[in-house]
């Protein structure tokens, strides 16, 4: 059809399409804008919702005292572990010097140090001890680090359990609140689907044209890609559903279509051929004879050869000639080629 237009309206229409490109990103950026804010409408639910408190209090109670009674223990027993390193190291130096002098009174036996080894043996005895009461400590503190690691993990246990089925609970909140997000989401696209369609079917040739194919475009998207997302799943059944139900949809609309087309054309024509010339559009005879088609029934013609005057598939005149100079010219020209006279629009053709 662009061949058919001046080049005026050429660039006109190309700077309406990027009116129409504009209006339309505008449109698409407030729309994911509102779709991507509908979530807020709902409230967040939290797991604490959906848990019993009155059970699960006492327990992270118990879990948190505890947890810090742990704590407390494995830092007491750190410092008797350090106190008993430290009794271990001078038992272990005490006893290695006693063998040492030990040695030395063996070599010169000198019996006047006998009570040196008394106090030696009875000094050794008493590190011994201080090392045994230092062990004895860290044992006590690791069963009591024990004692509460085990507590808390009983009190987790519990909980767990608690929080497994309080997450069911939540996971099915978060369900419901998805699928009442998307009937919004629905609720908002849905209607500017059905105004885009009207909006083709009605006035996208009209003088707002720009306008209405920005909003065609703009509810394309905002159904298809703004919406389609963020359809529940359900393992796949309502995606394969949706779209089985959008290409029925789709593809009835198709043909019946397409058999409302054949019934237009069957009995155009079926019409003289000056009443199906007069019904036709200029531009859109001009546009189809640009492609090399006819006019009136859209199938293929040689339009180069001079002996076709007629379309052999519907009949319509293709080309007649001037009733001023009897020059041959398409039968849709408003005016002779060759002089310029007005061409009649219900002229009849001359006989092959």
């Amino acid at each position: 059809m662009s061949k058919s237009l001046r080049l005026s309206e050429k660039w006109f229409r190309r700077g309406l399409w990027l009116v129409a490109l504009m209006f339309a990103g505008f449109l698409i950026g407030l729309g994911g804008t509102v779709v991507g804010d509908l979530p807020q409408v709902e409230h967040v639910r939290q797991l604490d919702d959906f848990i019993d408190r009155a059970a699960a209090d006492p327990l992270r109670a118990t879990v948190k005292a505890a947890e810090d009674a742990e704590r407390q223990a494995q830092r007491a027993l750190e410092q008797i572990e350090l106190q008993q390193d430290a009794a271990r190291q001078a038992n272990a130096s005490a006893r290695e010097a006693f063998g040492n002098w030990l040695a030395t009174r063996r070599a010169t036996e000198q019996p006047d140090q006998d009570a040196e080894l008394i106090a030696r043996t009875r000094a050794l005895d008493g590190l011994k001890q201080k090392e045994d009461e230092a062990r004895q400590k860290a044992e006590a503190q690791r069963q009591i680090v024990l004692d509460a690691r085990q507590g808390a993990q009983r009190a987790r246990e519990s909980l767990s359990v608690l929080e497994a089925d309080a997450r069911e609970k939540l996971a099915a909140e978060y369900r419901r609140v998805e699928l009442r997000v998307f009937g919004y989401r629905l609720a908002l696209t849905l209607p500017l689907l059905v105004a885009a369609g009207w909006l083709f079917a009605r006035k996208r040739r009209g003088t707002w044209w720009p306008f209405v194919w920005g909003f065609i475009l703009f509810a394309l998207f905002a159904f298809f890609v703004e919406l389609v997302p963020y359809l529940p799943s359900y393992g796949g059944y309502v995606r394969y559903a949706v779209g089985i139900v959008v290409t029925v949809l789709v593809g009835r609309w198709a043909i019946v279509a397409l058999n409302r087309y054949l019934a237009r054309q069957q009995a155009a024509e079926a019409q003289p051929d000056t009443v199906r010339r007069q019904e036709l559009s200029y531009d859109t005879a001009l546009a189809r004879l640009a492609k090399g088609v006819c006019p009136g029934c859209e199938r293929p013609v040689d339009l180069k050869n001079a002996e076709i005057d007629f379309c052999p598939h519907c009949g319509i005149g293709l080309f007649d000639h001037c009733r001023q100079c009897d020059a041959r010219k398409s039968a849709f020209s408003k005016f002779c080629h060759a002089c310029g006279t007005t061409a009649s629009p219900a002229e009849p053709l001359p006989a092959a």
